[in-house]
């Protein structure tokens, strides 16, 4: 096959059952992201720390700003990575918080120990469908920095998220928005694709994850199953990030997953096609990288319940 003539670097039953016409599960999914983390341990730190609102706030800013620091004391960041989002945290609340951090990747949890090194903060290498050694009840902030879209099975993680968080705590997370709703970012999405597909070319007639959790309306859909009793709160963004059309094309690319399966000589190449890109749209020297989320808002254990649109 194309694959392993070419590509015996990255060898996961995802992509090989994905090259093969057959349907992935679950622990392909897992296997697959946990060789991309080791591999690029990190990756995603540079677009979510640079693509900012109109206020200048990044995403892991806008979970931020869901903690009450009168109420609230004990912080989870599940699927913690690198430890950005509790870099953070500690900056803005240095005296005020319990932290910790699960991830399922070893060399995320390394970084991460080393960014927040002497800081009084816990880490666990586990599944966030397995936290058995978390107290039910016990947290009350739950964050998820863009890794609930690549959990699946995805029911499982609300109902433990549910389990372990406290009466009218908070758990936020950032998962992907709208494409359409950020200028270019439908483009620069077909250019990554149509690219990894001229190696592999079932990639991405299958998503990484639960798709329900890509859509505002089937997200909703999805947590009322769980949080059903719970005010649920989920509001989209368009993050922007502004730099040359050589730095945006690096960037940008390693924020995608699809990228990551390529081979060095291939990934530059593509890079070369995004520099392109955005060589045509830019102004004085500058382009720009527009970025859809959304950013979800459960409390727990309230009557009340909204959408906003």
């Amino acid at each position: 096959m194309l694959f392993k003539n070419n590509y015996k670097n990255f060898n996961s039953s995802w992509i090989n059952k994905i090259d093969s016409g057959e349907n992935p599960n679950s622990q392909d999914l897992l296997d697959h992201l946990d060789l991309i983390h080791d591999r690029h341990a990190g990756f995603t730190e540079k677009i979510a720390t640079s693509c900012c609102d109109v206020h200048g706030k990044n995403s892991y800013e806008l979970l931020l700003d869901t903690i009450d620091p009168s109420s609230h004391s004990d912080i989870l960041d599940l699927a913690c990575g690198s430890g950005v989002l509790l870099e953070y945290c500690n900056k803005r609340f240095p005296f005020n918080l319990k932290l910790s951090g699960v991830d399922m990747n070893d060399n995320e949890l390394k970084l991460a120990r080393i960014r927040l090194l002497n800081k009084d903060i816990d880490f666990f290498n586990a599944k966030a469908q397995k936290l058995n050694f978390i107290k039910d009840s016990s947290k009350d902030v739950i964050f998820c920095h863009w890794a609930l879209t690549l959990m699946d099975p995805i029911i499982p993680v609300l109902k433990t998220i549910k389990r372990i968080l406290k009466n009218h705590g908070i758990f936020s997370a950032i998962v992907d928005g709208d494409s359409n709703s950020a200028k270019g970012y439908s483009e620069i999405n077909d250019i990554i694709y149509k690219y990894v597909q001229k190696i592999f070319p079932n990639y991405g007639l299958l998503e990484l994850g639960d798709p329900r959790v890509r859509s505002l309306k089937t997200l909703n859909e999805l947590v009322k199953m769980v949080f059903d009793d719970c005010a649920i709160k989920i509001t989209p963004h368009v993050l922007t990030f502004k730099e040359t059309p050589k730095v945006l094309a690096k960037d940008v690319s390693r924020f995608f997953y699809a990228s990551l399966v390529l081979s060095s000589k291939h990934y530059q190449i593509l890079v070369s096609e995004l520099e392109n890109y955005f060589n045509k749209s830019s102004v004085n020297g500058l382009s720009e990288f527009n970025l859809p989320v959304n950013r979800l808002i459960v409390e727990k254990s309230s009557k009340l319940y909204f959408l906003n649109k």
